[in-house]
């Protein structure tokens, strides 16, 4: 690829020289911010692989999977550069890849609340991954009944002429979390962020509810648990009866012949 070396005549774009629009430069920019794309999108690639090995481990070595379900995006071109522009960072790569931290996302629904600690750790345990920033909106819920466990990391994606550290935003909710959530956004995206206020309430009375369903269902794994460690104890099945003859035995050998 053709590396790109500003000229210190143009401004926005445009040639100082002759007015007009140096269109080599334009392309050469287009080619190397689809490579810096690439790299976002191949770690996703590097995060959900990771994911799915750990579904199917589960589901091979464990009676129970806590991964329901994984979803992946990557911000538009042009989301990312509007992010840009509105939070008045440098418009150049390395200013983005310093601040824009959420261009690659990736989210790991799960059934129970305990299932997000156990995601979390078999993830950032893992240890090409680097946690760079936690945020634990379920400890910690937004004003607006809004639930989540937010991770920023870092993996090393392999190019084939260089090596990358590329940061991924893992979101890990509940099902109940991830339906709340997805019905506030649409909310939100239809009166623009302009939302009534009695839908507001209504909204934060939905969250407590899916709270409240989250709680009773981590009750019942939990009992249901219990019951099924009791019912499966392997000590409950052992063969005693090598133990009885042996205590026989030694009991014998210590009361000696009968009528001494």
């Amino acid at each position: 690829m053709k590396p790109w070396h500003p000229d210190t005549t143009a401004v926005d774009g445009f040639s100082g020289a002759a007015g007009r629009i140096d269109v080599e430069h334009v392309h050469v920019l287009r080619e190397q911010f689809v490579d810096f794309m690439l790299g976002y999108k191949f770690a996703i690639d590097e995060i959900t692989t990771k994911i799915n090995i750990l579904r199917e481990d589960f589901n091979s070595t464990h009676e129970y999977n806590p991964i329901e379900h994984v979803r992946s995006r990557l911000k538009s071109p042009e989301s990312v550069l509007e992010k840009v522009q509105r939070k008045n960072y440098p418009m150049n790569l390395a200013a983005i890849r310093e601040n824009v931290l959420d261009i690659a996302g990736v989210r790991v629904v799960c059934s129970f609340i305990s299932d997000i600690a156990a995601i979390r750790d078999r993830l950032v345990g893992q240890e090409d991954i680097t946690v760079l920033e936690e945020r634990d909106y379920i400890a910690h819920r937004k004003p607006n009944g809004y639930q989540s466990l937010h991770l920023i990391v870092s993996i090393p994606v392999f190019r084939s002429a260089r090596t990358e550290r590329i940061p991924v935003e893992i979101q890990i909710r509940t099902i109940a979390m991830d339906f709340w959530a997805s019905l506030e956004h649409k909310i939100y995206y239809k009166y623009r962020g302009e939302v009534p206020p009695n839908l507001r309430s209504d909204l934060a009375q939905a969250a407590e509810v899916a709270t409240q369903l989250d709680e009773k269902m981590e009750a019942l794994h939990h009992q249901v648990d219990r019951t099924a460690q009791v019912r499966t104890n392997p000590a409950d099945s052992l063969d005693l009866s090598g133990l009885y003859r042996s205590l026989a035995a030694d009991r014998s050998t210590h009361l000696g012949p009968p009528g001494l």
